[in-house]
């Protein structure tokens, strides 16, 4: 039932998020969208909680009366274990279904007979419990996972309506249809429904944003790709970290690839996106304790400085500016190379950083722009360390152009180990090629096929004509380290040969037959009367 559930479920929640659709961005209403379907797995998860710590005592918490003395009782005893498993609380009356019904008021269950006037209003309510939701962790170890997760849910905001009363009726018709949606939450044989209704929605988004879909969202296909890559031969991962971590999507699908992680770390520049990793991360039922995502800018104010990871994976902003200060010239990450990527170019600061964070027994894979591995200078002098010195590039693979959205460029992934079980070569993959993709409308995708031969070509190391070759570190240095892939993968395909005297004779033929058939025309319309044009 699983697909079957997950299929109607992204059905249903891509309709509610259409309710907002004529009133503001893609960008601006996932926003709240994504806030609403969190806040409602926070209350579901609460109530299944704490009903099962009640069910000794034959209670029920949404029908526990805070006011009295038992209640209070009851209440103070599921916050504390609430708080220490689950990492926040929430009271009956702020759990998803209660504010729901309450701001249905005297409507009927059509959500498209709505009346304004008979709602009641509740954005001043729902907007305390967000801030409730937070202020629940303050003092304890989980208050850095919740902190302001609900600030991009401006409920006041006039992108919602003009008057509160519109706002108001919006809302509560939003949260009405998804009080309708039973997440199956105590349903372990549907433990993954959710959270893939939720990646799905980000992807949704991520469409119809255009360049900002690039903040947040890297492609499930190349996700599938990196997670495999760094995953290869790996049951179990210590830890496993992106540092430019957008949406959470990309730490989530290497979980995926393994029996378990026991940790996550992530860093995210943008601050509305970094609430939805946090958000995602616990919708898909990350411990809190699990996770460690920070905001900030990974190359200039690093979070994780001191620590080592297992598998890295990353999707950068492509050729992202960066302030490349002399300073970072004595900075452990970047000064054994002696040159920092150009300040118009962090493609490589992004490697160095991720390299200087790979643990001995790990490896990274990165997805950067097609440019990044033939450009000179620094750029050029990084790449030689990096082989010459170090021996640490263990494979380059060139994707489609066209597979990301918000840009059509050619992109690639490289791989690195510190430790390589083939030290002797390089393995270029080229799966570029037009019968390597498919064209889905104005967007190139990776079929599972593709995915596959590329997955199944690096575990091998397997050398397929046009599409793969090992090549020794001796020819990339004579190479002068240029990485285009071209140089290492003969792509080309020989036309063929041109018969001249076969095309001539039929070119003299077709004299002949054109001379007959206006011979006949001219003889028709001598009979008819016709006169023909010289």
């Amino acid at each position: 039932m699983s697909e079957d559930h997950k299929r109607i479920l992204e059905a249903q929640l891509w309709n509610i998020a259409n309710t907002l659709r004529g009133k503001m961005n893609a960008d601006e209403f996932r926003d709240y969208i994504l806030g609403f379907i969190f806040y409602k797995y926070l209350s579901e998860k609460m109530n299944i909680f704490a009903d099962e710590i009640l069910k000794q005592d034959h209670v029920k918490f949404r029908d526990i009366t805070p006011k009295t003395a038992d209640g209070k009782e009851f209440i103070e005893a599921i916050k504390e274990e609430a708080l220490e498993k689950l990492g926040y609380f929430l009271r009956p009356e702020e759990l998803f279904t209660e504010v729901a019904i309450r701001g249905k008021g005297d409507n009927e269950e059509d959500v498209d007979k709505f009346d304004e006037s008979k709602t009641n209003f509740i954005l001043e309510d729902l907007q305390k419990i967000l801030i409730n939701i937070q202020l629940s962790t303050m003092g304890t170890d989980s208050e850095e996972d919740y902190e302001n997760l609900f600030e991009d849910m401006d409920l006041n905001s006039s992108k919602l309506g003009k008057t509160p009363e519109a706002r108001n009726a919006i809302i509560a018709k939003v949260l009405t249809h998804l009080d309708k949606i039973d997440f199956k939450l105590n349903d372990l044989n549907e433990v993954d429904v959710l959270g893939d209704a939720y990646e799905y929605l980000i992807g949704q988004f991520a469409s119809g944003a255009g360049k900002k879909a690039g903040e947040f969202y890297t492609p499930q296909a190349v996700s599938k790709i990196l997670a495999k890559i760094v995953t290869t031969g790996k049951q179990k991962l210590k830890s496993v970290y992106d540092p430019t971590c957008g949406s959470g999507s990309l730490l989530l699908r290497v979980a995926r690839e393994v029996e378990d992680v026991s940790n996550f770390y992530g860093q995210e520049m943008n601050r509305t996106t970094y609430n939805l990793a946090r958000m995602n991360m616990i919708l898909h039922g990350v411990h809190y304790r699990k996770f460690d995502i920070k905001q900030d800018d990974t190359l200039e104010h690093p979070q994780h400085i001191d620590q080592q990871f297992e598998a890295i994976v990353a999707n950068p902003p492509f050729s992202a500016q960066w302030s490349a200060n002399p300073l970072f010239t004595s900075d452990d990450r970047f000064s054994q190379y002696g040159r920092l990527a150009p300040s118009s170019k962090a493609d490589f600061a992004f490697v160095q950083h991720m390299i200087y964070h790979l643990a001995d027994n790990g490896t990274m894979a990165i997805v950067l722009p097609h440019g990044a591995l033939f450009r000179g200078g620094a750029e050029q002098h990084i790449r030689r360390y990096l082989i010459e010195n170090k021996n640490f590039l263990d494979a380059v693979i060139g994707l489609p152009a066209n597979i990301f959205y918000g840009t059509s460029i050619p992109t690639c992934i490289m791989v690195f180990k510190k430790c390589r079980e083939n030290p002797d070569d390089i393995l270029f993959i080229d799966a570029s090629g037009s019968n390597h993709y498919e064209k889905v409308k104005t967007q190139n995708v990776l079929r599972a096929k593709d995915i596959d031969l590329i997955i199944e070509t690096y575990r091998n190391r397997t050398e397929l004509a046009k599409y793969s070759k090992k090549s020794t570190l001796e020819e990339i240095a004579k190479n002068d380290y240029n990485l285009n892939i071209p140089r290492y993968v003969d792509t080309f395909e020989a036309e063929e040969s041109i018969d001249i005297d076969a095309i001539a004779a039929a070119l003299k033929a077709l004299e002949t037959a054109i001379k007959n058939t206006d011979e006949t025309i001219a003889k028709f319309c001598k009979e008819l009367g016709i006169v023909t044009p010289v």
